[in-house]
């Protein structure tokens, strides 16, 4: 039996990188795969001496259990010497990168590049990285020149939304109400929920509701301002923070969603577009980003073996991918799906569409153990 550790921290809020771990887990499991899970104290990627020794200690235990390592980039882009000690005393240390710690918006320059030093130096003592796309491995190839192989997120299957509904007869017509829009995405400045909040603003003359699930404590202050720009689009009446949710909860809101809009800055995938996927709901997405292949999944495009990062013209999307940070961009997305009956229907057709051809966790765990150099779950 395939023995394996998953090295991560305690987060507090959901993310998509925490949903990834979970679930690649549980797949593994399935698979026959035994796992442990190994939590480190921490403030990460900034942890303390105590911290980094925590982990070496996590790692040492891995080996001598004879574990090979799955550690979260998050993690392990804090303490590459730890990391490197590992690979040299004999361990296999697989890189998960959800994201690069660098990446985070708003970082002082100074940190940005203390960030990226130890990106490179983690990055290249791994024995392996393991990232969400092909865009965000042509990315760690240009940085840092690491070859990364990809196992895309899966999805489970999930109810289709009831809020998905046939494109009315005329414009202004949507029966029963206004067109649900949500963002699925904790608040903070890389998520860039006030380039959302200024598109919306544009097009109030137009009928529809936003709702920003996520968490609103990750970054106080942003949060402050996100809801500093509703009340100054005068949307407080139409735009709701409804904070983190999940399970149920969740389910609800995706219940009654017509659009996902990811405005982020970045993204190595976007998890949440596949989510979206899997209820038969379309999305605009950030152009240039990871987010793209996910929008492109369950087409040829996104098919094991093709390279190109993004889809071809030819591919039909279940939406539109904008450029980041752009709201007038966004807001012209926005009005031409709200106005026009035949690009929702176009959307929501091929979003339903793709819900049978989704990949599973399965999937995605049988990559990670090829990355690892295992040929079956044996």
């Amino acid at each position: 039996m395939r023995r394996l550790a998953l090295v991560t921290w305690t987060a507090r809020e959901p993310s998509g990188g925490n949903t990834y771990n979970r679930e690649l887990v549980e797949a593994l499991r399935d698979g026959g795969a035994g796992v442990t899970i190994r939590a480190v104290p921490g403030q990460w990627p900034t942890p303390a001496p105590g911290d980094r020794g925590a982990l070496a200690t996590e790692l040492a235990a891995a080996r001598a259990s004879a574990e090979s390592v799955l550690i979260d980039a998050v993690v392990a882009c804090g303490a590459p010497a730890e990391v490197g000690a590992a690979v040299g005393a004999g361990s296999t240390v697989a890189v998960l990168l959800h994201m690069l710690p660098s990446d985070v918006a708003g970082l002082p320059a100074a940190e940005r590049r203390r960030r990226a030093e130890a990106e490179a130096a983690t990055l290249r003592a791994a024995s392996v990285v393991i990232c969400p796309s092909r865009a965000a491995a042509a990315d760690l190839a240009r940085r840092y020149g690491v070859r990364a192989h990809v196992a895309a997120p899966g999805t489970r299957p999930a109810p289709r939304a009831v809020g998905t509904r046939p494109a009315p007869r005329a414009v202004g017509t949507w029966p029963p109400g206004p067109p649900g829009l949500m963002a699925l995405a904790n608040l903070n400045p890389g998520k860039d929920q006030v380039t959302l909040v200024r598109a919306l603003g544009q097009v109030r003359d137009l009928p529809w509701t936003a709702r920003l699930v996520g968490a609103t404590g990750v970054d106080p202050a942003y949060t402050t301002t996100v809801r500093g720009e509703i009340a100054l689009a005068g949307l407080t009446d139409r735009v709701t923070l409804t904070g983190a949710k999940e399970g149920g909860a969740l389910e609800a809101e995706w219940a009654r969603t017509d659009l996902l809009v990811l405005s982020s800055r970045s993204e190595t995938f976007g998890l949440v577009v596949l989510e979206a996927l899997a209820h038969g709901v379309p999305a605009v997405v950030p152009a240039g980003t990871g987010a793209v292949e996910a929008l492109a999944s369950g087409s040829v495009a996104s098919a094991p073996g093709v390279e190109a990062s993004t889809p071809g013209p030819s591919v039909r999307l279940p939406g539109r991918a904008v450029p980041p940070g752009d709201p007038d961009a966004l807001a012209a997305a926005l009005r031409e799906w709200l106005t026009s009956p035949a690009l929702r229907a176009a959307w929501a057709g091929t979003a339903g569409e793709r819900r049978g051809r989704l990949p599973g966790w399965d999937v995605t765990a049988a990559r990670v153990v090829a990355a690892l150099g295992g040929p079956s779950w044996d």
